[in-house]
């Protein structure tokens, strides 16, 4: 009995297999950098957009500059000089350089070395509750949207329960997001960032693009004074 020989079509299936996975692999990729390209564009779009809405506003003051030696000065004092006469000007008296009082020193803001072994201590709870650390530290650029996003949700799940254990967490605006706000003046640029478009002095009004977040309470886990928190999560090894 004669063993008959694969047709053609049988042959290439395998050939039409592994050609099937490279452009479903291609597909994502292409998918991938195209949403990367688009946000830039738009982050691009953006800065141009400011720029080009400052634009007037720049060409006055050259303008002015050119016809004004007083307030070429003045512009010299705000913005190249670092001493500012701008209230003389507002009041209707120009600037006298000869006679302007040297600007106080400004003492430097003090900065403070945060301790490392809190942000140790949570970063282990998040690695031992989700696995964050092994999902950060994993290379996903081989793995599909659907393989990425089921680990995805296993890490969200453990790090909201260590969130939701140790940190009480409250927006820092309460109004809804899109809702228009207004900054008054002395407002704390450490919980507000005003974004786009920010021309002038406050008070400024805008959309809420995002409320927030800040921690209300911190209750980590007390931690023996032997233990080192440089250690995330130890080795495993199966015996």
């Amino acid at each position: 009995m004669t063993k008959q020989t694969p047709s053609m079509a049988e042959r290439l299936k395998p050939l039409q297999a592994r050609l099937q996975a490279w452009l479903r692999l291609a597909r994502e990729r292409l998918q991938l950098w195209l949403q990367v390209a688009w946000r830039w564009l738009r982050i691009a779009a953006d800065k141009t957009w400011i720029v080009l809405q400052r634009l007037p506003i720049a060409g006055y003051s050259f303008g002015r500059a050119l016809a004004d030696a007083s307030y070429a000065r003045l512009l010299t004092d705000l913005y190249v000089d670092g001493a500012s006469s701008l209230p003389s000007a507002v009041g209707g008296v120009h600037p006298d350089t000869t006679t302007r009082p040297a600007p106080l020193p400004q003492p430097a803001a003090k900065l403070s070395e945060a301790p490392p072994d809190a942000a140790l201590v949570l970063l282990g709870l998040l690695q031992q509750e989700g696995r964050l650390v092994d999902f950060l530290q994993e290379d996903i650029t081989g793995y599909s949207d659907q393989e990425i996003g089921a680990a995805a949700r296993v890490v969200h799940q453990g790090c909201h329960k260590v969130l939701t254990d140790y940190v009480d967490i409250a927006p820092v605006r309460a109004e809804a997001e899109g809702s228009q706000v207004t900054l008054a003046r002395g407002f704390d640029p450490a919980a507000v960032r005003p974004i786009g478009n920010v021309v002038g002095e406050p008070p400024f009004t805008g959309a809420l693009v995002h409320r927030g977040w800040r921690a209300d309470d911190v209750r980590l886990p007390k931690v023996a004074g032997s233990r080192d928190v440089n250690i995330l999560a130890p080795a495993e090894v199966e015996l």
